[in-house]
């Protein structure tokens, strides 16, 4: 009796302290005070500090300079001279989507989610990570006119789904005009099958939203004056998503190349009274770089990739700077599973194309990029009271030699390239 009341005991402790494994295995790791010292610190906003050091406490940045005090039982990376920057911001970028990318059944998708479709284990993620990417603007595809809803992320591959979701990220949805929406319902004979017919969906689209809000705003005005046999209008998800739009609640990020479209885009924003946040691609706004600052419209670019169609023909690899030079912010984007793991190289080529200093060539993959997505009051420099999303380089960060060698976010080590397996540091096999 005794023995099996002993037995007993014993298992249900043993059960007790596997609960207890499992629930402190799938708490998220808490935040731990850090000091990075001996470093070059590239803030982006206020210069570099030679020799300086930054503490974060509570996943924050808590403070930056060449004299930060930090409690005793920080953990402390010792740089060793070697530069930190910023997390780079990827503005566009269609991984961790898989194949689902584009709801090509319709030009008109704006109720569609990029989150419903967002693969949190894809490797992808992971490899942007060791590139030194910290928050990525996942978008839906360009074969519609208005396509699906966006989803910000950062990369902390290793952590849960809902983890890697950027808390508070605004909305963003993805519009594009040119070749592909027109290419992908030409080919099937159906409207739109030109430039004309593009747009003609896309305002026949914004017309609808605009009746919609009004049957919304009459029958709300209705209850409020007390009538009780209002009839509510039936919902409508496409509308509601559009109605959003013209309410300004959603940020319009567009797919465009030439400058004929971005003036149009430009006169049906200002037509409806939306803002449109940034042209994508953007490959000729050197063209019209003065009437997009006027509208203060950013443009997310290649440094040098052009030639690959039509639209891209009238591309330069100076069209960033150019485009900068006329008050325009600039970012440069991926657009590629490949062109993600090297960003920082391709915002070094404006250095080489059109003589962009040292601070906007990192701008252009952090903070301008950051401000894209609407998270630079977040991340994209190192300031005191933003997320500590940082990357710690081998190497000038701005040339070919860069190489990460630390990635934090939020403060913890998400890459570090001196562990084995493959530098990761939350990921663990079978997840």
């Amino acid at each position: 009796m005794r023995h099996d009341l002993r037995t007993t005991t014993c298992l249900c402790l043993l059960m007790l302290a596997g609960l207890a494994t499992a629930a402190v295995a799938q708490a998220p790791a808490a935040h731990h005070d850090v000091l990075i010292k001996n470093a070059v610190v590239m803030t982006v906003t206020h210069g570099n500090i030679k020799n300086g050091s930054i503490y974060v406490k509570g996943g924050k940045i808590a403070a930056v300079g060449e004299s930060v005090n930090a409690p005793a039982g920080a953990t402390v990376i010792d740089a060793g001279g070697k530069y930190v920057t910023p997390g780079i911001v990827d503005s566009h970028s269609h991984i961790a989507l898989d194949d689902d990318v584009n709801e090509a059944t319709s030009p008109i998708t704006p109720q569609m989610m990029m989150k419903d479709a967002f693969d949190y284990q894809d490797k992808a993620i992971y490899r942007a990570l060791a590139g030194g990417v910290t928050t990525s603007l996942l978008l839906h595809g360009s074969a519609n006119m208005i396509g699906g809803q966006a989803i910000v992320i950062k990369h902390k591959y290793g952590a849960g789904r809902d983890e890697m979701l950027f808390p508070g990220a605004p909305r963003s949805i993805k519009f594009a005009s040119g070749e592909n929406p027109k290419r992908v319902y030409g080919g099937r004979e159906q409207l739109p099958s030109t430039r004309m017919g593009n747009f003609a969906v896309q305002r026949e689209a914004l017309v609808q939203a605009q009746d919609y809000m009004r049957e919304w705003d009459a029958y709300n005005e209705k209850v409020k004056r007390g009538d009780k046999d209002a009839t509510a209008p039936k919902h409508d998800l496409k509308l509601e998503a559009l109605a959003d739009v013209l309410r300004g609640k959603l940020m319009v990020q567009i797919h465009c190349y030439r400058a004929d479209e971005f003036l149009t885009e430009m006169a049906m924003a200002k037509e409806f009274g939306y803002k449109i946040r940034a042209f994508h691609h953007a490959l000729e706004a050197y063209k019209v770089a003065d009437k997009m600052a006027a509208d203060n419209i950013a443009i997310a670019t290649f440094a040098d990739w052009w030639g690959y169609k039509q639209e891209a023909w009238d591309a330069i690899p100076w069209n960033a700077v150019m485009s900068m030079r006329k008050g325009v912010r600039v970012a440069i984007k991926s657009d590629s599973e490949d062109y993600t793991r090297r960003l920082n190289q391709e915002a070094a080529k404006t250095m080489r194309y059109g003589g962009a200093t040292e601070e906007e060539a990192l701008k252009m993959i952090t903070l301008n990029a950051a401000w894209i997505v609407g998270v630079d009051d977040r991340v994209g420099s190192i300031d005191v009271g933003k997320d500590a999303d940082l990357v710690v380089w081998e190497g000038y960060p701005l040339s070919s030699y860069g190489v990460p060698e630390k990635v934090l976010i939020d403060g913890d080590v998400y890459f570090d390239r001196a562990l084995p397996g493959f530098g990761m540091t939350h990921y663990r096999e079978g997840q």
